[in-house]
């Protein structure tokens, strides 16, 4: 897979971690622009990364700021991202398996680094489990186009 990776000066200590673990678990790094370390504003990057999945240069994306509340709620708002905030394994697991997450967000305060480390080579990993899951997803890209989510009634 093809993953883009960002942060803003709060999380720029694990940038290369992160982009060396992608790469050592057979994935290529999709460049985009991230923090050299000065106070920025995280929304620069979030698009950088939300573009890159949106347009399809990249199959995913991580982005990293301190709370990875701001940059959720940035990414969130380029269309065609599905941007999820994990704090364990689990929210890892289940972002992928039941929304297809397809931007993780991280915190690079509230979270050390080898927990982010095990976050993100399960969230790689993990599969969209499809089905009943798949209806709520299509029910998310209707509210992004501006329609009543309750108009899709496919099966499962």
């Amino acid at each position: 897979m093809k993953i883009a990776i960002s942060c803003d000066h709060r999380g720029v200590h694990l940038h290369q971690a992160l982009s060396d673990l992608v790469e050592e678990n057979g994935h290529e790094i999709v460049p985009v622009a991230f923090s050299d370390g000065a106070s920025c504003d995280y929304p620069d990057y979030a698009w950088a990364v939300g573009c890159a999945v949106a347009e399809g240069r990249a199959d995913r994306g991580v982005l990293i700021c301190g709370s990875g509340i701001g940059m959720s709620i940035a990414a969130n708002k380029v269309r065609g991202v599905r941007a999820a905030l994990a704090h364990d394994e689990i929210s890892a697991e289940v972002c992928r398996r039941h929304n297809d997450a397809n931007v993780l967000c991280l915190s690079a305060d509230m979270l050390g680094q080898k927990l982010i480390e095990k976050i993100v080579e399960l969230w790689l990993e993990t599969e969209f489990e499809g089905g009943r899951h798949a209806r709520r997803v299509a029910k998310i890209a209707a509210i992004e186009a501006g329609e009543d989510p309750a108009a899709i009634v496919a099966s499962s």
